[in-house]
């Protein structure tokens, strides 16, 4: 007997182990190319949390100073949010029991006082600097280079003016932390576990959990990690939902990659490596562009090589130095300092001579690596080539093809941003519009699914756009006529807008036309098609 050094199993001698599955291809550690791969994975909490701190630091870094970076964040922000989300409110009409035109009059209503909380900074915001729109960019940018973030729910004074108390404060990732005093510590390393002595219940960077994992508080810091400040750090605890309302205290933008994962990862996470090599690499072929663009020399003498050189020549106007001339850029006229101009001629002195560099041009290759570089980088952050460094020049069918697949990502994270920011915010203010009795909602309070029917709504959004308006509307049209699409569906996709608002609206304008003795004849179906 023997026992084998891969598995530790003790086999009869001659006996010589088959490999098997996955032991002979990824999972191996006898192939050559795979034993140096020691792969190590813990919990979502190691992985994540521990590393977290520099994840976000790193992240953050590589948008404010990697343009690739932050045209990644900056296209998402453009195409998941644009100007802003409008609210659309779309109750459920079997529930309540309304009509439709009693149904529509309701949502019109509720919509425009949204439209006064929402539109004034003083009245949402609460440190006042954004208004619902520019909260929602400001969340999802931070979401995406943070790897969440967090929107607390405050009270203030209703006044006649603003008859909410609602105020939202988006409070950035490092501020949600685990207190010192509970077992944290916000030095370096990051200490990010913990227990609340009172309720005994974990904490996980910030986040704490009961006894089944279920998030029941944050612990939100008055100051960030590292801050430099007089005030002494403190922590407050959120509890994630009101105790009598049931509704949100705080609400946590995030997306999960696995399973028990309490806090977000930065969007940037997976090409942090290449994204900073790029840029190191851009950098140094700029500098040697720069450098070539320099008419550079470098002066021969064959005088003492032991004496100390004094006076250095340096650049710029020195006007209002006494002695000196103000037109001049020159900073020193000793006539053995020589500075480099335009047009500049001097005559050098016996025993000297003047040797010009040849510095090498940048790298032929440079154009083709950096794309090749970008399309890895974009396809690790689900945008392709063209929409990443907005460059059209492939044919149509490339360019739409790339486009409606960014588009996919887009969508799906509108959908994450909504449910986690959007929806829940509107909630919690038709709760309140409720309460005052600005909005009439029967049996809001009264019934979990009455309540869910009122606060039905759909967000519209920036559309995807087209590159060839004619071709797609004409699809469109087919798509209507076939039963595969209904007007309200395309009139949602291709303009944001709401097909019976726009009907209306024609009806009025038409109506005006026709008063006025004017306007041109309705568009075929197939006007302006090939036989044109």
């Amino acid at each position: 007997m023997y026992q084998d050094k891969r598995t530790g199993l003790y086999l009869p001698h001659g006996t010589r182990p088959q490999a098997r599955g996955y032991s002979d291809a990824g999972a191996s550690i006898t192939r050559r190319a795979l034993k140096g791969f020691q792969a190590r994975s813990g919990s979502p909490n190691e992985d994540i949390n521990w590393n977290n701190y520099t994840l976000r630091q790193r992240g953050r870094m590589l948008y404010m100073g990697a343009p690739l970076a932050t045209s990644a964040v900056n296209t998402n922000r453009t195409k998941v949010v644009g100007i802003g989300l409008t609210l659309k409110s779309a109750v459920n009409r079997d529930v309540l029991g309304l009509s439709p035109d009693a149904a529509k009059q309701w949502e019109k209503r509720t919509e425009a006082e949204f439209r006064l909380w929402a539109e004034r900074k003083e009245r949402c915001d609460a440190i006042g600097m954004n208004n619902f729109d520019a909260l929602q960019q400001l969340a999802l940018v931070s979401w995406l280079t943070s790897g969440d973030v967090f929107a607390v729910f405050q009270r203030y004074p209703a006044t006649r003016i603003n008859p909410y108390s609602l105020r939202i404060h988006l409070v950035e990732a490092d501020r949600v932390s685990t207190p010192n005093g509970m077992g944290g510590f916000t030095g370096w390393p990051a200490i990010t576990d913990g227990r609340n002595d009172v309720t005994g219940n974990p904490i996980y960077d910030g986040v704490e959990v009961d006894k089944n994992g279920m998030v029941v508080a944050y612990h939100v810091s008055n100051n960030y990690p590292w801050q430099v400040t007089g005030e002494p750090i403190d922590w407050k605890r959120v509890e994630a939902y009101g105790q009598k309302t049931g509704l949100p205290n705080i609400l946590h933008i995030m997306s999960s990659e696995r399973p028990d994962q309490y806090r977000g990862v930065t969007y940037l996470a997976q090409v942090i490596e290449p994204l900073l090599q790029l840029r190191r690499y851009t950098e140094s072929e700029l500098m040697a562009a720069l450098i070539q663009s320099f008419f550079t020399a470098w002066i021969v003498t064959k005088t003492d090589p032991s004496g100390m050189p004094f006076d250095e020549v340096g650049a710029g106007d020195i006007a209002g130095v006494p002695g000196a001339n103000p037109k001049s850029d020159r900073v020193s006229f000793d006539p053995n300092e020589y500075e480099m101009g335009p047009g500049n001629v001097f005559h050098l002195q016996d025993g000297e001579d003047i040797k010009f560099g040849s510095p090498n041009i940048p790298t032929a290759g440079f154009d083709t690596f950096t794309k090749t570089f970008c399309k890895l980088i974009g396809a690790g952050l689900g945008i392709p080539y063209d929409v990443l460094v907005k460059e059209y020049n492939s044919s149509y069918s490339s360019a739409r093809a790339a486009l409606l697949d960014a588009w996919e990502d887009f969508r799906m994270r509108r959908k994450w941003f909504v449910d986690d920011f959007c929806q829940p915010v509107y909630e919690v203010w038709l709760a309140e519009a409720v309460a005052r009795g600005r909005v009439k909602a029967p049996g809001f309070f009264g019934d979990p699914l009455v309540r869910a029917a009122w606060c039905g709504a759909r967000w519209i959004g920036p559309v995807q756009g087209s590159l060839d308006p004619l071709k797609e509307a004409r699809a469109a049209v087919l798509q209507i006529r076939h039963a595969l699409k209904t007007h309200e569906q395309v009139a949602r996709e291709t303009g944001g807008g709401d097909w019976d608002e726009n009907v209306e609206q024609l009806a009025a304008e038409n109506k005006r036309l026709t008063a006025a003795g004017g306007g041109a004849s309705p568009m075929t179906d197939d006007e302006g098609g090939e036989n044109e």
